[in-house]
């Protein structure tokens, strides 16, 4: 529920806007924050409240990185930091997250013990570079190279997304339209044709049968995609079919090397900050194999981590594989040669970073216009096998 409430802040009257599932909760926070309540009220919202909408997201997390680098960096302690933010935060799940980690900070607990609770919001790269920090004494440097870790991220992500929403979009509004011709639209049209004694064309007596048992068992078809959309979903998430499907994807023109630039680019970004945090090498991969998506690249660095653990140097583990690319391969070499592998690293994602744009463009440069084919193929089947009966018609009135 949002309440809005006005207070008195060191003699200055704050009027501000929080979620909570009461009004205990609303009086508490004021109180914990030496504000003294004046009047708090519930507003009334026409919208409708979506809990999922108010969960601990990857943008908060961003911003809590960023902000507790800054203050850091100021001066601040890590519990004079938590104190400002727990004043300027609204978000009751974010605030009673930050109110935990300041528990824990100040009954002893280092951070990177307390974020361990809260396996959902912080990655074991986080939880690993903060302890590096910590181990270091330079915090807030980590911090901020954290934050600049996540946005870039951030950023990546949502050139992805982007990139893939219109067609997506595309393509469900063209099955969507096809399904509900198909099956209310199409048969009272073909349904003129039984009165008439024509021969009908190959491609409209497939359409009449398709549409035919489509119009019959319409909901039968509609359960039948969730069902199965479900089970494939529950399947996906398996080993089995996990590896299926990245192995399957690693296959398919175009959208292959998107998969591959981008798992490189986040894999070799994160080996450069853990090697740059003084992180070594074995754990480094260590969390790299944990947190890459791909499982394909994820038993290539899990191979790689066993030959550096052997003695091997990581650009000689990654020549035996044969997914790693010769650039990387040599950069790696180079970078272990010259002793600056976390510089080499970066600079290699960097380059694999402008890559994955220009593979994005390629992207939906070619999947537009294919899209714009399969949809005039499909129209193109429509009308001929509506339209060809009708010729006929006419030749036979003649």
């Amino acid at each position: 529920m949002l309440f809005k409430y006005k207070a008195l802040d060191n003699n200055k009257i704050v009027i501000r806007k929080i979620e909570a599932d009461n009004v205990d909760i609303v009086v508490g926070y004021l109180k914990k924050n030496n504000l003294v309540p004046i009047e708090i009220e519930k507003v009334q919202s026409t919208t409708i409240n979506l809990a999922f909408l108010n969960k601990v997201s990857f943008t908060d997390i961003v911003d809590l990185t960023r902000q507790l680098a800054i203050m850091l960096n100021a001066g601040l302690t890590l519990i004079d930091s938590f104190d400002i933010m727990k004043k300027q935060i609204t978000k009751i799940p974010l605030l009673k997250m930050i109110e935990e980690l300041d528990k824990e900070v100040r009954a002893g607990e280092p951070l990177s013990s307390a974020l361990k609770k809260y396996p959902d919001y912080f990655s074991n790269l986080y939880i690993a570079l903060i302890r590096s920090g910590e181990a270091s004494g330079k915090l807030s440097d980590i911090l901020l190279k954290l934050a600049d870790n996540l946005e870039k991220q951030r950023e990546f992500q949502g050139k992805i997304k982007g990139a893939l929403i219109y067609p997506l979009v595309i393509i469900v509004a063209m099955v969507s339209v096809m399904f509900i011709m198909i099956t209310f639209v199409i048969p009272k049209l073909l349904g003129l044709y039984k009165d008439f004694n024509i021969a009908l064309p190959m491609t409209t007596q497939i359409l009449i049968a398709v549409s035919s048992f489509s119009s019959k068992f319409w909901p039968f078809i509609i359960l039948a995609v969730v069902v199965s959309g479900i089970a494939l979903k529950n399947y996906l998430k398996t080993k089995a079919g996990k590896l299926m499907f990245d192995t399957f994807i690693l296959k398919v023109p175009v959208i292959n090397n998107v998969v591959k630039i981008s798992t490189l680019v986040d894999s070799t970004r994160t080996l450069s900050i853990l090697i740059g945090a003084g992180v070594s090498i074995l754990d480094a991969l260590n969390i790299v194999v944990e947190t890459t998506s791909n499982v394909i690249f994820e038993n290539g660095f899990k191979h790689v981590y066993a030959q550096v653990e052997k003695g091997v140097s990581l650009g000689n583990s990654m020549s035996q594989e044969g997914i790693f690319p010769p650039i990387l391969v040599q950069m790696a070499i180079v970078g272990e040669q010259t002793g600056h592998l976390d510089d080499t690293l970066l600079r290699i994602s960097k380059y694999f970073e402008m890559e994955s744009e220009l593979t994005i463009k390629a992207m939906t440069t070619l999947i537009e216009p294919a899209i714009l084919v399969i949809l005039g193929v499909g129209v193109g089947f429509l009308v001929i096998s509506v339209i060809t009966p009708i010729y006929s018609l006419t030749s036979s009135f003649k």
